[in-house]
C-alpha cells in the first residue's frame, strides 16, 4: 500500500547527507499520501548510509504508526502536525544545517538581501520565538509544529508562498508539494543564509533589497505572467 511513499522518503532522506544539509542523522525528510492520511519518515537514528525504502515508517497525522518496525524520528509529531493543519503540504524536510541553524540560534529572521532569497519568496524567512517553559515541558515535538503555525498566524503568513520557517534556538524546517521540493526548498534557505551571513560581514549596514526587485524575481518565476524555465 506505501510503497511509492516509502521510495519517495527514502530517496529523499539521501538527498540530505548528499547536498551537505545534515551530519551524521541530525535531520530527516517524510512524504505524505493524502488520501489514505499518512506519511512515510525516515526512522529514529539511522544512518544515511544504511537506510533501506522498507526501513521508512509509515504514521498517520495524529502522529500514530500505522506501519514499520523501527521507532520514527524523533521530530515525527512535528511532521504530523503541519500535515494535519496545512493540507496543500505533501513532504517536510528537517536539518540542522549550519547556516540556517546559526540564525534559528540568533533568533533572527533572515533579512531578504538579494535576488536569490527573492527567486523563491517576498518576504525576510521568519524565525520563530522560542517555545515558552510551559510547551516544551508538555509534549515538544508535537508543541513545535504549533510553534511553527502559530508564528505564521501572528505575522500573517501564507505556508503556500513562503515554505521554510527557522524554529527559535532549534533549527530550519522547509515544505512543499512534494518530498523533493521540501529538500529544494531546505537547501535554498540554507544558501540564502549563509549568504545573509556573508552580507553581513562584508557590510553591516547592508540595506534590504527594495521592493522593486523583489517583485520582479518573485513574479518571473511565480507569477501569471512567469518566464523562468521552460513551462
Amino acid at each position: 500500500m506505501y510503497t511509492s511513499i516509502k521510495e519517495e522518503a527514502y530517496h529523499c532522506n539521501l538527498q540530505l547527507p548528499k547536498l551537505g544539509l545534515v551530519l551524521f542523522t541530525f535531520g530527516n525528510v517524510s512524504v505524505a499520501d493524502r488520501t489514505q492520511g499518512v506519511f512515510a519518515i525516515k526512522p529514529s537514528g539511522v544512518p544515511y548510509e544504511e537506510l533501506t525504502p522498507d526501513h521508512m515508517v509509515i504514521v498517520d497525522f495524529d502522529g500514530q504508526v500505522v506501519e514499520g518496525n523501527l521507532r520514527p524520528s524523533s521530530d515525527t509529531k512535528t511532521h504530523a502536525v503541519l500535515y494535519k493543519h496545512w493540507e496543500g503540504i505533501g513532504g517536510i524536510t528537517h536539518t540542522h544545517s549550519t547556516y540556517a541553524t546559526a540564525w534559528a540560534q540568533s533568533q533572527r529572521d533572515i533579512p531578504i538581501f538579494g535576488t536569490t532569497h527573492a527567486d523563491h519568496l517576498t518576504t525576510d524567512i521568519p524565525c520563530a520565538p522560542p517555545m515558552s517553559d510551559e510547551m516544551i515541558v508538555g509534549n515538544y515535538e508535537y508543541e513545535t509544529g504549533f510553534q511553527i503555525i502559530n508564528h505564521f498566524e501572528e505575522q500573517q503568513l501564507d505556508y503556500k508562498e513562503v515554505e521554510m520557517i527557522l524554529v527559535g534556538n532549534h533549527a530550519p524546517f522547509a515544505w512543499g508539494k512534494t518530498g523533493a521540493k521540501s529538500v529544494y526548498n531546505s537547501a535554498v534557505l540554507e544558501t540564502v543564509a549563509q549568504m545573509a551571513y556573508l552580507t553581513e560581514q562584508i557590510n553591516p549596514g547592508a540595506p534590504r533589497l527594495k521592493d522593486a526587485l523583489i517583485r520582479k524575481h518573485y513574479d518571473r518565476k511565480h507569477g501569471g505572467d512567469a518566464y523562468y524555465g521552460q513551462e
